[in-house]
């Protein structure tokens, strides 16, 4: 088994597209979501590998999604 970074520009548009599309579904990825404001509190978590925090979503105006 080997590890390592995903080519993120080589597929960054790709997939960005997908999912406004609705075709992707990434959110069960995401552990928390927070304000912007919040970013510092989620990142020392997420930073610190604390348990259950994987992917944090960040909303830069502060309201959150709902994901079906």
């Amino acid at each position: 088994m080997g590890t390592g970074q995903c080519p993120v520009k080589r597929y960054n548009r790709r997939l960005r597209d997908l999912i406004v599309a609705g075709r992707a579904r990434p959110y069960f990825l995401v552990s928390h979501e927070f304000p912007l404001s919040r970013a510092p509190e989620g990142y020392r978590h997420f930073d610190r590998r604390d348990e259950g925090w994987t992917k944090i979503l960040l909303h830069p105006d502060g309201v959150a999604v709902e994901h079906s």
